[in-house]
């Protein structure tokens, strides 16, 4: 079994309180969630309302299947910026 994982940092300038920043992540935790079927939540930066850092992953039977998924993942944070700006991210291939 191999294990995708990914872990991306986001700023949200504009925010103004953790309200606003619950709802952005709320709402993009949630649309990756569906159309990519991974595991994803808050990971650090709880209390910090202008950054958030996000961890997700996905289980595989082939390292490259686990590996697309998490950069197809990453792709689409990217590609979906309206309200955040990515600063970091990491990923990695696990097997078990």
């Amino acid at each position: 079994m191999y294990v995708g994982v990914g872990r991306v940092t986001l700023r949200m300038p504009e925010n103004r309180s953790l309200k606003d920043k619950r709802k952005v992540v709320k709402s993009l935790c949630d649309r990756v969630r569906v159309k990519f079927r991974v595991s994803i939540a808050e990971v650090a930066d709880n209390d910090v309302h202008q950054v958030a850092t996000l961890g997700f992953s996905c289980a595989s039977n082939s390292a490259a299947h686990a590996a697309d998924v998490v950069q197809t993942v990453l792709s689409y944070i990217h590609g979906n910026r309206g309200d955040y700006t990515v600063e970091e991210e990491d990923t990695d291939t696990l097997e078990f």
